[in-house]
């Protein structure tokens, strides 16, 4: 009889030749367990999924609750399912006034898909800008999208009319006209290894997309829900964009995602054609129950978000001036470990695993590693992370 590990590599396709391998038996808070019992943090709360952890209760009961009313019942948009309406009308009374028309997806790539459809359809524009070392996703557009050509260049030719800027770059803004239908950007780079907008940035590209009639699409999908010390990251950058794209920590470990807008903009989808964007599972019930209790615990509990800087920093003060790390660079509880090479960055990775601490490199930045651990992390805990990190450190 097949092992799991055996199944896992030879009949689960899998996206990389390297995967961790890890196997989970069940997982709690911080923590995941392996069959053999073996205690791991996770230091990446499955890429910024997990921000209050695994299996919270609240989420739990959510789910479980839905699961006794319905599941699946029509395509999307057909029915009126509570706990879409009701998701809507919780995000929307926390966004901003123009974004209050919430499109639901199951996933970030599907988010960012159907917010490059709308862009197109509404202002009859063809040209999309992106920034370079950003990464939105793998599906078709989203690839696109994707501001590394080593990790697309196989898959060409891929959508057109498409140009990319340099991030932080106020010159390349000019490259934005009134061809231009919108601009794709993550308020914070987050696979470039954590980088942050300078001085005024994200205000300027603000202003050249108002003065060229462009929309803004801020991606959100990695910095949404608490992540950067923010209920989104665009708040603390008095920024607002025409279309916000959410995922990954949306379902608190649910499968669930959506693209926000204006109503008049949104509206552009249901006709001329009918259907223009069409989703048999978005916004799945479970998934959206799952959704209204991760945002009701985020809001019922604000030191969840007014701690993640301060227990970033607790991170960010013990590493920087250890002599292995070349730099550190933070939003919140999203940190970038930058290590000399990219060959020590993975063997510091495979060492942390065997210590029980999990986490992984960054896309466009492989010689550093992530630390995103959920936002209930206690300082206790960090400590303790922070003591396998170091003794990680000191045997390499």
């Amino acid at each position: 009889m097949l092992t799991n590990r055996q199944i896992f590599f030879q009949h689960l396709a899998l996206p990389s030749q390297m995967p961790l391998g890890l196997e989970v038996e069940r997982a709690e808070g911080i923590y995941m367990y392996s069959p053999e019992g073996k205690r791991y943090i996770d230091l990446v709360s499955g890429v910024c999924v997990n921000n209050l952890g695994h299996r919270h209760p609240a989420i739990v009961r959510a789910v479980k609750d839905q699961l006794d009313n319905y599941m699946h019942l029509m395509v999307y948009g057909e029915m009126i399912q509570t706990p879409q309406v009701k998701l809507a009308q919780r995000l929307t009374d926390l966004l901003p006034r123009n974004l209050n028309s919430v499109y639901l997806v199951n996933s970030g790539s599907e988010a960012i898909e159907g917010a490059l459809k709308l862009a197109k359809r509404f202002t009859g524009r063809t040209e999309i800008i992106g920034f370079k070392n950003s990464y939105h996703g793998g599906t078709h557009g989203a690839l696109t999208m994707l501001g590394n050509e080593e990790m697309k260049y196989a898959y060409r030719p891929l959508l057109p009319d498409v140009r990319f800027l340099q991030f932080n770059s106020k010159e390349d803004l000019f490259q934005i006209t009134e061809r231009t239908a919108c601009v794709l950007v993550e308020p914070v780079q987050a696979e470039a290894g954590v980088i942050m907008p300078k001085d005024d940035f994200l205000m300027t590209l603000r202003q050249r997309c108002s003065e060229t009639g462009t929309l803004l699409i801020f991606d959100e999908i990695q910095t949404g829900f608490g992540r950067t010390g923010k209920l989104f990251c665009f708040m603390d950058y008095n920024v607002t964009p025409d279309i916000l794209c959410i995922a990954k920590a949306m379902g608190g470990g649910m499968p669930i995602g959506a693209f926000i807008a204006d109503k008049r903009i949104m509206l552009t989808l249901t006709h001329n054609p009918d259907f223009g964007h069409i989703t048999t599972f978005g916004g799945h019930p479970v998934s959206a129950a799952a959704a209204i209790a991760t945002l009701e615990e985020l809001t019922k509990n604000p030191n969840l978000i007014n701690q993640v800087d301060e227990k970033g920093a607790i991170y960010e003060s013990a590493l920087k001036n250890h002599s292995l790390v070349k730099g550190i660079r933070r939003k919140g509880l999203l940190i970038s470990v930058e290590l000399p090479t990219v060959e020590i960055n993975q063997k510091i990775i495979q060492e942390l695993l065997q210590n029980g601490l999990v986490t992984d490199p960054f896309f466009f930045m492989p010689q550093a590693f992530r630390i995103a651990p959920p936002l209930i992390i206690t300082k206790d805990e960090i400590a303790l992370t922070l003591e396998l990190i170091n003794k990680t450190f000191k045997n390499l």
